[in-house]
């Protein structure tokens, strides 16, 4: 029996994993900016819900986050 060294490939290259790391922190980013905005007071509506950090940024923030992590998934590095 030989004793043959197996060489452990990872399924990603470094460029990879940093895209998959920036499209996770993008993800993280949008859900950051989507929370906030409700009232101590259950009796009290807070308008602050429906502004535009919370109705348009924060998911586009997340849209575009989940596009740079299939980019990263998608990316061929050989090529």
């Amino acid at each position: 029996m030989k004793n043959e060294e197996q060489k452990h490939e990872f399924l990603f290259e470094k460029v990879n994993y940093k895209f998959l790391l920036i499209g996770i922190a993008v993800i993280t980013l949008g859900f950051i900016l989507m929370s906030g905005g409700g009232s101590d007071d259950p009796n009290v509506f807070n308008e602050e819900i429906f502004n535009f950090r919370r109705i348009r940024l924060a998911p586009t923030t997340v849209l575009i986050g989940f596009g740079i992590t299939i980019y990263a998934i998608l990316k061929n590095p050989k090529k």
